[in-house]
């Protein structure tokens, strides 16, 4: 796979086709859960208005088309973390928001992160992503070796 292939794939804008990176393992043993699915709108979507009092507040944006970048631009200037979906985005339009979302990012001092394929989490200069390395702990409870 050639680099601007490679590229193009982690950005989530064609299909990923090498197989070394996925494990059948883990998907055959998926669980599915028994509540209610989660139902979210295919436009923008914030927390309720207790988690606005306290800056709590996450959005979820799927653009249509470029047009929609607005919305992300505006949440992210008002310091609102915000997951882009762009799976039913075309994919030009979807490099553009891509595009759109690094030079946002730059200008505020923001830090953008692949989620999933053609999944973005953008987050302002302040708020720290803790990983799932990062929230591992080693010792307590859960180290009973």
């Amino acid at each position: 796979m050639g680099s601007v292939r490679k590229a193009s794939a982690w950005l989530g804008l064609v299909e990923d086709n090498d197989e070394r990176y996925y494990d059948d393992e883990y998907a055959e043993g998926a669980q599915t859960g028994t509540g209610p699915a989660w139902v979210t709108d295919p436009r923008v979507q914030v927390a309720a208005e207790a988690a606005e009092e306290t800056d709590r507040r996450i959005a979820t944006v799927t653009p249509e088309s470029f047009r929609d970048a607005r919305a992300i631009g505006e949440l992210f200037r008002d310091g609102v973390p915000v997951i882009v979906n762009l799976t039913t985005m075309d994919p030009t339009d979807a490099k553009r928001v891509v595009d759109f979302a690094a030079g946002l990012i730059f200008g505020l001092r923001g830090s953008i992160e692949r989620v999933a394929t053609r999944v973005f989490l953008l987050t302002p200069a302040d708020t720290q992503i803790v990983t799932e390395a990062a929230g591992r702990r080693t010792d307590g409870f859960f180290n009973q070796s």
